[in-house]
């Protein structure tokens, strides 16, 4: 499944809910956007054949843990000092907007 088809009600399935809940669509677009601006891949793009979000099958899973986690942990905030070990690897391996560490000269 593709980033851009993932719904409430896939979330709703995901978390085992019984009923959708309205914090669920602003958790599901956080969700995207976090994975977007951690990566710098664009969630969409009107480029035929750019690179999206949808271009990687593993930002599925992500998303739907991120929809979890911020559901799970409504009271907290994600930061990179709290992000969930699978989704720091997978973002990670496709992260480009990382600056590079300058050399260090003696």
């Amino acid at each position: 499944m593709k980033v851009s088809e993932i719904t409430t009600q896939d979330i709703v399935d995901y978390l085992g809910l019984d009923t959708a809940e309205a914090i669920l669509t602003p958790i599901l677009v956080a969700s995207k956007k976090y994975v977007s601006n951690y990566t710098g891949i664009p969630i969409e793009s009107t480029i035929t054949g750019a690179e999206t979000l949808d271009t990687h099958d593993d930002f599925y899973i992500v998303v739907m843990i991120l929809c979890q986690d911020m559901h799970d942990n409504r009271s907290m905030y994600v930061d990179k000092s709290n992000l969930n070990r699978v989704v720091e690897t997978i973002l990670g391996m496709h992260c480009t907007n990382l600056l590079p560490t300058p050399d260090v000269v003696v």
